[in-house]
């Protein structure tokens, strides 16, 4: 069978509507006719179910469409896969079905068993391994990465962070604190502070039998002088954060408090690469539980490089947490949850 190149779409007639639409879910019908976006007929002359289209092979019309198509070659490699998957796969382009979704994706995959129009199981965007990504674009898409050896990788890019925390505790008043250069001393704490409530580390370390001060990170200090519960000035801890390590202070601060504030106990995540490793229910540090999600706070306005985002999104899998982006503002924060998907 030989079809025609029509403007960016692909026509053939015959029982096209039969053999490509009506049994496997390719294209738009009308009568007999059957309308292909360039992605489609192209993966039907890779099949062979496509003799030509205007006199093209697969090498011709491929080669022409990727001149003419943005990313058409990772699009393709990606349609090809989900397809060999068993997917019905729809591109989003007007009059396909899945079309006109918010957030845009790429491609439509519907869920298995349903045809196009059926209920949709993925919405990818596709995207190549140098590619930068906007990360206020990604929540509500499944992402596929095409590396430089035409392997493909997915996530799933969620909305939220999953935190539900329930650590409860109460904060005392007025300790005594002194502020240092990156770091803050409480002396003389209630044990509390630290066993329940999980703020800081003793002085003399975590065996110690006696917490005579417990060394605070910056963030903590902020969050605890605004709280009221050591005696420093919460401004002047901010400033002192602001001079260690700049305008990321407030971004990370923000996201502290908001972590905080839903019960969730965060940590440094330095050992991990990331902001902080969370905690939702800490009864004691005695039996302190496994963190359960690690959190790398960013500028709203953030791209990810794929790659980076590969790193991360790997190192949380290996240690079974999960993997949160927080895009922060210096009065607004965004969860953005990314985990590796197999389709």
């Amino acid at each position: 069978m030989e079809a025609t190149l029509r403007d960016d779409v692909v026509v053939a007639s015959g029982d096209a509507r039969q053999r490509f639409h009506d049994s496997r879910g390719y294209g738009r019908a009308r009568g007999a006719e059957v309308t292909l976006a360039r992605i489609e007929a192209a993966h039907l002359l890779y099949r062979g179910d496509l003799d030509a289209v205007d006199g093209m092979g697969f090498r011709e019309f491929f080669t022409l469409s990727v001149a003419e198509g943005e990313r058409f070659a990772a699009r393709f490699l990606v349609y090809a896969d989900l397809r060999e998957r068993g997917f019905y796969v729809a591109p989003d382009r007007d009059g396909w079905p899945g079309e006109g979704a918010d957030p845009l994706p790429d491609l439509t995959v519907f869920a298995r068993g349903e045809k196009p129009g059926g209920d949709v199981a993925y919405r990818v965007r596709v995207a190549g391994e140098r590619e930068e990504l906007p990360a206020r674009d990604l929540a509500g898409l499944s992402l596929a990465v095409v590396d430089e050896e035409s392997e493909v990788t997915y996530f799933d890019c969620a909305a939220g962070g999953g935190f539900e925390g329930d650590t409860e505790y109460d904060l005392p008043g007025d300790l005594d604190a002194d502020l240092l250069e990156d770091r803050v001393v409480c002396w003389d704490p209630p044990e509390s502070l630290y066993e329940s409530a999980f703020y800081g580390q003793p002085i003399a370390g975590r065996d110690a039998a006696v917490v005579a001060g417990l060394q605070l990170s910056l963030l903590e200090a902020a969050d605890l002088a605004e709280r009221g519960v050591v005696d420093l000035d919460p401004d002047a801890v901010v400033e002192r954060g602001r001079e260690v390590e700049g305008g990321r202070f407030d971004r990370r601060l923000t996201v502290y408090r908001r972590l905080r504030d839903r019960g969730v106990v965060p940590k440094t995540g330095y050992k991990f690469g990331a902001d902080f490793r969370t905690y939702d229910a800490v009864e004691s540090v005695e039996s302190l539980p496994h963190s359960e999600a690690l959190v790398r706070v960013v500028d709203p306005d953030h791209r990810f490089h794929p790659r980076d985002l590969a790193l991360d999104v790997r190192l949380a899998g290996g240690v079974r947490k999960r993997m949160v982006f927080a895009l922060a503002g210096l009065d607004s924060v965004a969860y953005l949850t990314v985990a590796r998907l197999t389709p």
